[in-house]
Order: C-alpha cells, then structure tokens, then sequence
C-alpha cells in the first residue's frame, strides 16, 4: 500500500516525527487485527486466543482470521468479531454508567459498540441504536436480534428526529461518519478515495449531526465523540466545537500506561489515540464530554402499569412459558412481544413514533390461524425458558446444514424443537417426524455450500 502524499504530511503535522514514520509504516506494511469478543449472556466459553484486549475483559486477539461465516457459535450469537480499539467504548461505559441509563447510540451500524455497550451497562437500562441507512439499520438489527438483547431498540432515523426528544438520553454515542483514515489497512477503497476535501466534507457534517442532536441529551449527560480517522479537523476540533459552542466539559477515562494510548494532539484536554504502532488495534479518536448545566440523574426506567395497556388475548397466553419471569406480552402488528416488566408501556408508545426497525423486548412468535409460530429472537434470547422446548444437539454437518436453510432429519418428539450446536442455539424447526421444516430466517441463511474439514474453534 503506497498512502497519499498529502496524508503523510497530515501525520507528519499532528504527531513527532518518529511517532509519525512509525505510524506511517505500520499502515503501509503491517495487517490488520482480528479480534472477538465473547457473549457471556450466552457462553460461558473465551475466545481461544492466548493475546487478551487489555481494557475489555471478553475481548482477546485472533492469531489469524478464521471463516467465521462457518462458525455455528459465531451465528449463535456467542462472540462478535470487534477490532480491539472499538473495544475501548466497552471499558468507558463500565467507568461513566453505574446506574441504569437511557443510551442512544446515534450511528450503530453494524452494532460492534451497541453490543458492547449491551454488555457493560446497568441491568435495566434502555438502549436505542439508530442508523440512518435502511439497509444497515437492517444488519444492527440481526446483530442485536443475535446478541439477545431485549432491551435494545433498533430504529432507521436521522439525528434531527432524535433530537427532538429534548432531554431524553443520559448517554449519546456519536460514532460520526468520517473520512476512515484508521480503516486504511482494512480497506484500500478508503485509501483510494482519501482526500483532503473529504476530511472537510466530514468535519461540516460532523458538526452537523452533533449540532441536530445535542437537545436529546439531557443537561449533565455524557455525549461520547468517536471517529475512526486521525486529522485533528475531525477530532480534536470537533471536541472544541463541542466545549465551545454547544457547552460541554471534557471528562478523563482512567487509562494504564501499558496500553499505550495516545493522548489529544495540541490540547491540554484528554482523548483516547489509537494508532496502529502503538496497540493491537486499528485507528480510532474518542473523546467523553459532559453537557453543561445542571448534573442529570440516570433514572432507573419505572415499572409497567399495566392498567394503561389492553390485555392480551387468551389465544397469546400460552406464549407465556416460552419465555422467563419479567416480562408482559403484548399482540403487535399480529406477533406476540414479550417486554421487560422495568420498561413501561407508554415509553414504548412514545418511542414508537420513531421509525422501528426492532422494539423493544422479545418478538416470541408470529400468530398463524389458531398457533403462534415461535421466532428466531426467541431462540436468539439468553431469556428462553428452556424447558418449554425440545433442544436437539446436532453434529458440525448437520449445523451448516440448518444454517443454509436446508431441511434437515431429527430425531424427536414432533412439533418446535431448538437446534443446538455444542450446546448454543442455532434456531428453531418444525418436527413433523420424517423432516424437519427449517425456521432460520432466509435473509440470515449461509449461501455457501462449502464444509470445512474442520470447523472454526474461536471459542
């Protein structure tokens, strides 16, 4: 890879020149890392990896990229495949969030930072991931559908109409779109179409999404700024757009030396550097800021009252047992949701008027006639009552069968049983004895006929 001039002078501007050549180097001749991070809501199971991320305790570093795409755990929902430097956002929530949260992640897709913010928040917070693009607000969803968050909300809307909801969120985090100066060893197509007038183009909507926002944070809220580039006009500038004309003050992240972090560029404020010479990651800038005014009190989501709701019919009742205590069911749009009890039904209505990709709480099945067909969030969700169903353990073959949507033979009692593979659901079938119809959703399935003489072993 042979970088832009012009590139290598930016660095050359914001780092020592020593620092500069070396970070330079590593783009050009070094690959990129790979790494996962272990569901422990599903597995009790690490990543096989000897190298751990330092400020993540469930992430660690691959010796090569396997073919996740072959991995029964990785479809599962049993590890997200995460660069070790997103990874960091993991470690700043378990800091700011020591109570249960409104949490808007303002630019989610894929979901590497919504999943781990899932998994280091407060039980009983609420999450909303947005994306502004229909397509990728789709793959949030399955990857948070995947991670069997049921108090996660997928929604497909542009910051202004978030923003609208003054003082809702405790917690934004405004992953902004950028030029992806850090993604350069990952994607050459970035490399190509890097220029300087990009990095411009970034900054003005950077501005502008923090700009259509910042009324949904609350006064005393925690905005946390990242990129994944290196040019302070979309780094350390935009944090002093945000200090001076939107009002916020910087807060620290304790950090180990041994990380080996860098800090701001030419600001006696701390940010979090991550360059490819110094960590096990690739480039990214973050910065946690607190909105001024008056402190905000992360509030615990009140119980449902569930006389302001209608009752559910009898013929979803049943749905019920599938799944465990603390939930109320509800008929939507003709599928059967089951809500945490701590997340009241008219925050639901109100959050409602965004435009829903995935409510909140657990889609349990689909209403066909006088049956309700369990759904694939079910079996994706650490809630399942297990008992309510037959699980069958199925050899690797067998798994990658299922998963590409084939029918597959069982040897059970008839009607819904859960697919398993070294003990983590794969999905749900229909048993009507001589076959299994095959439920793993179509959008989701492997296209590849290809079996591995061996299966991946990332866990």
């Amino acid at each position: 890879m042979k970088l832009d001039p012009t590139f290598t002078q930016e660095i050359n501007d914001i780092l020592t020149p020593a620092e500069a050549q070396s970070l330079i180097e590593a783009i050009e001749t070094t690959s990129p890392i790979v790494a996962v991070r272990a569901n422990i809501s599903k597995t009790e199971k690490m990543p096989n990896a000897a190298v751990k991320v330092p400020w993540c305790e469930h992430g660690a570093i691959l010796d090569e990229r396997p073919q996740f795409t072959f991995d029964p755990m990785f479809h599962a929902g049993c590890y997200y495949v995460q660069d070790p430097s997103s990874m960091f956002i993991y470690h700043a929530i378990k800091h700011l969030a020591t109570k249960p949260v409104k949490y808007l992640d303002l630019c989610a897709a894929p979901g590497g930072k919504t999943t781990a913010a899932l998994q280091a928040l407060p039980s009983e917070s609420l999450v909303v991931a947005n994306d502004i693009m229909p397509q990728r607000a789709q793959v949030l969803a399955q990857n948070v559908i995947k991670w069997g968050a049921d108090n996660c909300m997928v929604t497909c809307d542009k910051p202004r109409a978030l923003g609208e909801m003054t003082h809702e969120f405790d917690i934004i985090a405004a992953d902004v779109p950028c030029s992806g100066e850090g993604m350069f060893r990952k994607d050459p197509e970035a490399v190509e179409q890097w220029s300087r007038s990009l990095v411009q183009q970034c900054a003005t909507r950077q501005r502008s999404i923090l700009d259509d926002v910042w009324n949904a944070l609350k006064p005393g809220g925690i905005m946390i700024y990242s990129t994944c580039t290196y040019n302070a006009q979309e780094d350390e500038e935009i944090v002093d757009y945000i200090i001076d004309t939107l009002g916020a003050s910087v807060i620290e992240i304790p950090t180990l030396p041994g990380w080996n972090i860098h800090p701001s560029v030419g600001r006696n404020y701390p940010c979090y550097r991550f360059f490819p010479h110094r960590v096990k990651g690739e480039g990214l800038f973050m910065c946690v800021l607190r909105k001024n005014d008056a402190p905000s009190k992360a509030t615990k989501p009140g119980k449902n009252k569930p006389s302001k709701t209608s009752s559910p019919n009898a013929q979803i009742i049943p749905a019920k047992s599938w799944v465990q205590n603390g939930y109320y069911l509800q008929e939507s749009n003709g599928d059967v949701v089951a809500t945490p009890s701590f997340i009241e039904a008219k925050l639901k209505e109100q959050y409602s008027k965004l435009h829903v990709v995935k409510e909140f709480g657990i889609k349990l099945g689909t209403i066909k006639g006088k049956k309700i067909v369990p759904s694939h969030q079910l079996a994706m969700s650490p809630h399942i009552n297990h008992s309510a169903f037959t699980r069958v353990e199925v050899d690797y073959s067998t798994a990658l069968a299922y998963l590409r949507g084939d029918a597959i033979s069982i040897d059970a009692q008839q009607g819904y049983i859960l697919v398993t593979y070294n003990g983590a659901i794969l999905g749900f079938a229909n048993n009507l004895g001589n076959r299994a119809n095959n439920l793993y959703p179509k959008p989701w399935r492997i296209m590849s006929t290809h079996l591995p003489d061996t299966p991946p072993q990332v866990l």
